[in-house]
């Protein structure tokens, strides 16, 4: 027993001399410098594409839609890897060598001009398009950024949280609040640094040494998390829920065959480590993977599961059942993930536009997403603070507005900023025609930039509603167990919005050309329709809002949780992740 309770104690004395709050400025430096080089690098990119690499605006604008949908998928699969074969430790080490390599490719398809198309004048000649060898190395640079962004999204705050290991729960609970609110901090000045100076960087000093900036950068992110390597607590990673899900799913298939047993039948379930004894009646045709169907087959000498692809506990059924609940409803993000990724198009826009605002200081086009980013953090503050505690009032709810209800107000003002883009669109396009500037794209028309401002505005508020209500939403439907899910699902939401996005301009594309008209998302912007386009994208937006209505109705009350799951169980709202932001 001494010796136990020595080894115990040097244990504990070990473990004491890692982690805490001296390891934060690692991982937070590490997940800070990481977005400044990547949301540096897509805000500006379509210029890239369409000026160096001789994109049509369609080819360029799928191209970012991709590579940002497969940025959104990949942290899904590093949270898996990391929970289930590697720790959060290398899969943040593997992410952030991935984001190196795949910036200094990009950086050098800048710095070798065989790398890329030679230059040309579109005016004057017809500009050769890249080769299949130069298109690959700069797609290869993209893939390579978003497997980083997989590993170092995936689990840098998760790896934070693992750092405190104090026994206090109030006083664990008091540091992670504060580490949550550093890191959120710490993300919103990275993405605002990133569509400012990187920009402006690209734009004054040129491609090679605004790429050469997020590398450098990222070179110095890399060198300061290995730098703390000895002092951080390596969590070994352990089953993961996906695991779980696919368990259930084929332990009820084996058993379709089987009747399920009467509902008063609690002995015949397995909950084995799980507070609930019985499943619930919804989507019952699950509970046959929680059914005992023989003993003797199914359980060991100590009432144990011996195969976990036969046989799962209650809880795990009602884990799947919570996921499916929401699917509907996550459904109707996608298209709210559509209208706030159209960042490229209004670059475009805002490059054929007087962008002077102070004396001779001209704004970089891209850096006008900034204020769809200032818009959703304001919006975000000014809701949490004075508009929960004013609406408690007449909701009689602690929330405010429910999560459904801010949902919806987010979905509604998509369509809305999709209506003022398009309407704003028209008056540029029609202005460029009266100047003469028809079959003359890059020139500069007599309108402020400024104009593109409320579309940002409005995208950056239904951005604060929606996305963040998404999260919260749930956080809130899930127990706690599931809360790596929450963000998992959002930012699947995020992906698949940016490949229906792709395939939305594409079909725009082919249909609106056809009989040799000319495309409504033409690269001569004043030859196209992007107004039209946007009025597209107002019309699915609206019939976004009405499906959304119809899930709501279906899904029933937000307080319907999974049963048998406590209140404390839930993950609280402090504990949201920042969403995603669209830049």
């Amino acid at each position: 027993m001494e010796i136990s309770s020595e080894k115990m104690k040097s244990t504990q004395k070990v473990a004491s001399k890692k982690g805490g709050v001296r390891t934060m400025p690692f991982i937070i430096a590490n997940e800070t410098f990481e977005k400044v080089a990547s949301f540096g690098l897509i805000a500006n990119m379509i210029l890239y594409l369409i000026n160096e690499y001789h994109m049509d605006t369609v080819t360029g604008f799928s191209v970012l839609f991709m590579w940002s949908a497969v940025s959104h998928f990949t942290p899904v699969i590093g949270a898996f890897l990391s929970d289930s074969y590697l720790d959060r430790f290398r899969m943040i080490a593997y992410g952030t060598a991935f984001t190196l390599l795949g910036l200094t490719l990009l950086w050098l398809t800048s710095v070798i001009p065989q790398a890329r198309p030679p230059h040309c004048d579109p005016k004057k000649e017809k500009c050769l398009s890249p080769t299949t060898a130069q298109l690959g190395l700069l797609l290869s640079s993209f893939a390579l950024m978003s497997i980083g962004a997989g590993g170092i999204r995936a689990c840098s705050l998760a790896f934070g949280a693992d750092q405190f290991n104090e026994t206090d729960n109030l006083k664990k609970e008091n540091i992670l609040q504060s580490f949550f609110n550093w890191y959120y901090v710490s993300v919103g000045i990275s993405i605002m640094l990133s569509v400012t100076v990187i920009v402006y960087i690209q734009d004054v000093a040129g491609w090679v040494v605004g790429f050469a900036v997020p590398v450098g950068l990222m070179l110095f992110s890399a060198v300061t998390f290995l730098l703390g390597t000895c002092l951080y607590i390596k969590v070994k990673a352990n089953k993961s829920l996906f695991t779980g899900f696919a368990q259930v799913t084929m332990a009820a298939w084996k058993k379709k065959h089987l009747d399920l047993p009467p509902k008063i039948s609690d002995g015949l379930y397995y909950h084995k480590g799980s507070n609930l004894t019985m499943p619930t009646d919804k989507i019952r045709y699950l509970n046959k993977a929680c059914m005992i169907g023989n003993p003797m087959k199914d359980l060991d000498s100590n009432g144990m599961a011996l195969d976990p692809w036969s046989l799962c506990t209650t809880t795990q059924v009602e884990e799947l059942k919570a996921l499916i609940k929401v699917i509907f409803i996550w459904s109707t993000g996608i298209m709210v993930a559509v209208t706030l990724n159209q960042q490229p198009i209004s670059v475009l826009q805002a490059s054929t536009m007087d962008r002077h605002i102070i004396n001779k200081f001209k704004i970089p086009a891209a850096s006008l997403g900034v204020f769809g980013i200032l818009s959703m953090s304001v919006m975000a503050a000014v809701y949490d603070r004075i508009g929960v505690p004013l609406l408690s009032k007449f909701t009689k709810s602690g929330r405010g507005l429910s999560l459904k209800g801010r949902m919806g107000i987010g979905a509604a003002l998509t369509c809305v900023a999709t209506a003022v883009s398009a309407v704003v669109e028209g008056k540029r396009r029609s202005t460029a025609i009266r100047e003469g500037f028809s079959n003359d794209p890059r020139a500069v028309v007599n309108m402020s930039a400024m104009w593109l401002v409320p579309q940002h505005c409005l995208q950056g508020i239904a951005e604060a509603f929606n996305a963040i209500g998404q999260i919260e939403f749930y956080y809130s439907q899930f127990p706690k167990s599931m809360s790596s899910i929450a963000i998992a699902l959002f930012s699947l939401g995020m992906g698949v919005g940016n490949l229906i996005a792709s395939l939305i301009v594409n079909v725009v594309d082919d249909v609106t050309k056809r009989g040799g008209n000319v495309s409504w998302v033409s690269k001569n912007l004043n030859m196209g329709h992007y107004d039209y386009y946007y009025w597209v994208l107002t019309i699915l937006g609206v019939v976004n809002v009405f499906y959304y209505v119809l899930c709501s109705w279906a899904y029933g009350s937000e307080d319907d949780r999974v049963e048998g799951v406590k209140e404390e169980d839930v993950v609280p709202k402090s504990y949201n992740y920042p969403p995603d932001i669209s830049i």
